[in-house]
């Protein structure tokens, strides 16, 4: 397995434009399947994410091709094929293919979803809501087949406002001759991305980005060209990697509105923070504050994709800080490797405690997820000596090029085959 060896103690110092967000390019390319034209969506990230859903929709017989930064997606030849478990095992985001079958072929099989193991994510909640428009679904030997012939308008209500279940939803509703509305949608700004996506190509989809959304179904869609938005995750972490080393560095391509939660995290830090438009500037402190509480929430509240980043950043941050997992339960799988380069953490359930320490020393330590993966990169940029981060092909699922990034703003990673 391939691994990261990083030199730590090494100040960030640049600027670097983020990549366009995973969570809003997957469930766009997943929106293409309702398009019989061609479609081009600009600046494709090549996580691992984004090129395994791109090996579902050829599964469905669609053309793809990557043309310099882009990448375009024909799919005029598509058809609702099996969606096999070797291929659904390999990202989370495989179900979104549901939604969007169901919308153009009125029938779909899938396997269930993969993706990392951090905890209970249980698709419930598509289900019902499938149900509750009139899709028949019956579940066998992990494949799911659906029958969406009699789809029918009306009010759906979300019990918990689940991102994956609100795009699957919007999309199964977009074609067709009926009014749907979803109630308690999540707002994340992916969501309104892909309803920007769809309304592009002809959809007509309203409120997007609130908790109530309003789709009146269309006859078809039309091919187009588009750009998702930028990475906030991403970005994210980009700006504790800064924090972290005591650099200072400026991220661009990204909306800073849309992790305002973050910016406030950091700012009780200590860091110095300026805001534009499209980009953020960083300076770390000498001697970085802890922040004291950090609860992760749906959004606009603190993300929980974002938590083992600044947990790690709390490692080294003067006080003691209490994070509080509100998502998921198995989000705490990279304590004990954070433990192993010197850090003072307490994980009990969905709760862990951060003393902060003066420094972190160099080990051996094991991406268990993509998230926690990345906050062990984090940690080896301040450890002292050499870490070696193992098994970065979870990290890989959702940044490209890590170590080169990072590397460009003056840290030292190697990366090893």
């Amino acid at each position: 397995m391939s691994k990261y060896i990083i030199t730590g103690g090494y100040k960030l110092d640049g600027s670097v434009a983020v990549d366009c967000a995973k969570n809003a390019y997957l469930p766009i390319l997943a929106g293409t399947i309702m398009c019989e034209e061609q479609v081009i969506l600009r600046n494709c990230p090549k996580f691992v994410d984004v090129l395994n859903m791109c090996k579902i929709l050829e599964k469905l017989n669609m053309k793809v091709v990557f043309q310099d930064d882009a990448v375009v997606i024909n799919g005029e030849n598509a058809n609702p094929n099996f969606v096999p478990v070797e291929v659904a095992k390999l990202l989370r985001s495989s179900i979104f293919t549901l939604g969007a079958m169901l919308a153009r072929f009125k029938r779909a099989r899938v396997a269930y979803p993969g993706g990392c193991d951090i905890g209970l994510r249980p698709i419930n909640l598509h289900l019902k809501g499938l149900r509750d428009m009139g899709v028949k679904i019956t579940e066998s030997h992990g494949v799911i087949n659906c029958d969406a012939s009699n789809l029918h308008g009306g009010k759906v209500v979300l019990d918990y406002p689940s991102v994956g279940a609100t795009e699957n939803l919007m999309m199964c509703a977009v074609l067709g001759k009926e009014h749907i509305t979803i109630l308690n949608g999540a707002r994340e700004p992916e969501i309104a991305d892909l309803a920007n996506f769809l309304n592009l190509m002809g959809a007509k989809i309203y409120g997007a980005g609130t908790s109530t959304i309003e789709i009146d179904g269309v006859d078809r869609l039309y091919g187009v060209e588009y750009t998702p938005i930028g990475d906030r995750i991403i970005a994210g972490t980009y700006l504790i990697a800064g924090a972290i080393t005591g650099g200072q560095i400026e991220v661009t391509n990204c909306n800073p509105h849309f992790f305002a939660s973050l910016i406030d995290k950091l700012h009780n830090s200590g860091c110095v923070l300026r805001v534009k438009s499209d980009k953020i500037y960083l300076k770390s402190p000498k001697v970085l504050k802890s922040v004291g509480f950090v609860e992760t929430q749906s959004y606009p509240g603190f993300p929980t994709d974002l938590q083992a980043q600044i947990l790690a950043l709390q490692t080294v941050s003067r006080g003691c800080c209490v994070i509080q997992e509100n998502l998921f339960e198995s989000r705490f799988k990279f304590v004990p490797e954070l433990i192993k380069m010197g850090a003072n953490v307490r994980a009990k359930e969905r709760t862990a405690v951060v003393e902060g320490v003066p420094f972190l020393s160099g080990a051996e330590v094991y991406a268990k997820d993509l998230r926690g993966g990345a906050s062990l990169v984090l940690a080896g940029l301040n450890a002292h000596g050499y870490t070696t981060v193992n098994d970065i092909h979870h990290i890989e699922r959702g940044y490209c090029d890590l170590n080169v990034v990072l590397n460009n703003l003056g840290a030292s990673i190697k990366k090893v085959i």
